[in-house]
């Protein structure tokens, strides 16, 4: 089954698990969103709307919210000592279709849960760090300085060199 819809003044044609980058939609990764504005639905026999199908929609799963390669309009008038530089970077969503819907259904498949993020497992009994751990800490931080200094000292002092007069000879 496929259907054509359209967003974001372009139309698309889909199925389900289609991956499409379509213009920018609403939406954080992981939700669902649905498109009403369905023009065509085929499969086994195809239904065109006039100029949509009332109570068809389209759900997708918002995958990716990104920007696209940057253009450049450069415009130069010549002769004129007038030029203008001007970039650009399109916004773009990308879309895994998940199901195509008819007769006002409502969309099955739910956004996917955030993967929790897992705090960091404590620390063992008697491992915890002593103050005499955390000198050698610092120590470290301050040696690439020394090192620094080390160098400097080893290196020998440039002499200046004569000037030379740039003076014109008198003629």
């Amino acid at each position: 089954m496929f259907a054509v819809i359209r967003t974001g003044g372009k139309q698309y044609r889909v199925a389900a698990e289609d991956v499409i980058k379509v213009e920018k939609v609403k939406g954080d990764p992981g939700e669902i969103v649905q498109f009403g504005e369905v023009l065509v639905v085929g499969g086994d026999d195809v239904t065109l709307g006039v100029p949509t199908i009332a109570g068809a929609s389209v759900a997708a799963e918002v995958l990716e919210q990104g920007r696209g390669a940057k253009v450049i309009a450069f415009k130069k008038r010549r002769r004129k000592n007038s030029r203008r530089k001007r970039g650009h970077r399109q916004e773009f969503t990308l879309l895994r279709v998940t199901e195509i819907l008819t007769d006002g259904a409502k969309p099955t498949v739910t956004a996917r849960p955030k993967p929790e993020r897992k705090p960091p497992p404590p620390p063992e009994a008697g491992t915890e760090p002593d103050d005499e751990e955390a000198k050698p800490r610092k120590a470290k931080a301050k040696a690439p300085k020394a090192k620094a200094k080390a160098k400097a000292a080893k290196k020998p002092a440039k002499k200046a060199a004569p000037k030379k007069s740039k003076a014109k000879p008198k003629k």
